[in-house]
């Protein structure tokens, strides 16, 4: 019951961590309380994608006589949706466990903790009544919904992305808290399909860190589409179908046959045991070193238990750079400069590296190069009665340190400007590039000589 690696947590920082360290040659033992995939597979990332991908394709048959197409009554079933989003969740997940088998990984099924740390560094973990013995721990749980004190919420049956996830009736109308990626996306799915849409987002912007100027453009097309926001409105009180706003004053009555409360997640620390190491806390999340060490240099912690990027991407890599170290591997440790973000709306929006918000925040002086998604012969082939933009910004000496694309396919090429952006290239540098034409991608070259 001793093994060299013990992870706490199914997701993708945990079985990436326990892939990565079966392949190192280490015994490994991976404890999941729900589901394996966590919520990213099963209750975020995964799923809605299968959602949007569905909504997006009733969207491009609606709008087929644009590229001189006919269709005619165009239909969708909602439950038949929801199945193959089940089934799509029900294949990935068993490829994770195959994955995990053919590693040799251990699983266990139920909530471990930590119980203590032996004088020679041994960690003990217990699961039910059993108890195991570990040299290296690996912290992953994750992060949950965070639901706010609004008057009334509790008294009312709310939905989180959870709830929307398994819906097989279609709301009439939609009040969804918090404008930020999750209640952009679910927004961006309910409006295709025909329900009535508002969101309501106390900032001053949708899409929270997102480019600003990206953000109001996405607005903007949601607004053409249907969708009615609330921008800078406070919510304070949710009493069956009525949502009551405030802004400077004024109060706002909405009328929603469904609420969807999305406004963030925070990390999950409690019921770990973590108080019987002592480990240093930060951010609302475990404190952590570039190589994933917390305060207790034989635990590490990845994903969204650190509370810095809670994206699945990031907590994949997070994990990498933990079992590298614990391997023994030469390396650098987690880098932060390029962690891509991507909302999947229809159009997508996505961004890596600084914005001009953090930019003039921090008072580092740069420059613009933006140009519409139109210079692209590809996108203007694809994507009829749609513009878009993709911005570049540039330090004083040219190199690239933000990239952002409003503009389908921009999550399939943010990670180019990334690339760009992790290894500091300069802008001919990157302009040197050869990019295929005609491809929508192209447009990140075009950028840099306008």
């Amino acid at each position: 019951m001793k093994y060299d690696v013990a992870i706490i947590g199914g997701g993708p920082a945990g079985y990436t961590a326990a892939e990565r360290a079966a392949h190192a040659g280490l015994s490994v033992i991976l404890f999941e309380k729900n589901a394996l995939g966590g919520v990213c597979l099963n209750e975020g990332c995964i799923p809605t994608k299968t959602l949007l991908y569905s909504a997006k394709t009733y969207d491009s048959i609606q709008n087929a006589s644009k590229y001189a197409v006919t269709a005619e009554n165009p239909s969708f079933d909602l439950p038949k949706i929801i199945a193959r989003k089940n089934k799509v969740v029900k294949k990935l997940t068993a490829g994770i466990r195959m994955k995990m088998t053919t590693g040799g990984v251990v699983m266990v099924t139920g909530e471990a903790m930590t119980s203590g740390r032996d004088a020679d560094g041994t960690l003990r973990i217990t699961c039910g009544e059993e108890s195991y013995e570990a040299a290296h721990l690996v912290l992953c749980t994750g992060s949950e919904a965070i639901v706010p004190p609004i008057p009334g919420l509790q008294e009312t049956e709310y939905w989180t992305s959870r709830e929307a996830l398994l819906c097989k009736e279609l709301p009439a109308s939609l009040v969804i808290i918090g404008g930020g990626v999750i209640g952009m996306e679910f927004a961006s799915f309910f409006n295709s399909l025909g329900t009535e849409v508002h969101v309501v987002e106390m900032q001053d912007k949708i899409l929270g860190p997102m480019d600003k100027e990206q953000s109001e453009l996405l607005q903007a097309d949601y607004t053409k589409k249907g969708v009615k926001f609330y921008i800078g409105h406070k919510v304070t009180g949710v009493h069956g179908t009525e949502i009551t706003l405030e802004k400077d004053g004024e109060t706002v009555v909405l009328e929603g046959e469904k609420v969807l409360l999305s406004v963030g997640r925070r990390p999950v620390t409690q019921g770990l045991g973590l108080e019987s190491l002592a480990i240093e806390k930060e951010r609302n999340g475990v404190k952590v070193n570039p190589y994933m060490q917390t305060s207790l240099s034989n635990v590490y912690a990845c994903g969204d238990i650190t509370g810095y990027s809670l994206l699945a991407h990031t907590a994949v890599s997070e994990a990498e750079v933990a079992i590298n170290h614990i391997a023994g591997k030469k390396g650098k440790g987690m880098s932060y400069k390029a962690i891509p973000g991507v909302v999947y709306t229809n159009p997508e929006i996505a961004g890596v590296g600084k914005t001009e918000e953090e930019l003039q925040a921090e008072g580092i002086p740069y420059k613009i190069k933006k140009i519409p998604m139109a210079f692209s012969g590809r996108f203007v082939a694809e994507n009829e009665m749609s513009n878009g933009m993709c911005k570049l910004l540039l330090a004083e000496d040219d190199t690239i340190i933000g990239a952002h694309l409003l503009g389908n396919p921009a999550s399939e090429l943010i990670v180019i400007a990334g690339i760009a952006i992790e290894k500091g290239m300069k802008a001919d540098e990157f302009g040197a590039f050869v990019f295929p034409h005609p491809t929508v991608g192209e447009i990140l070259k075009e950028v840099i000589y306008s």
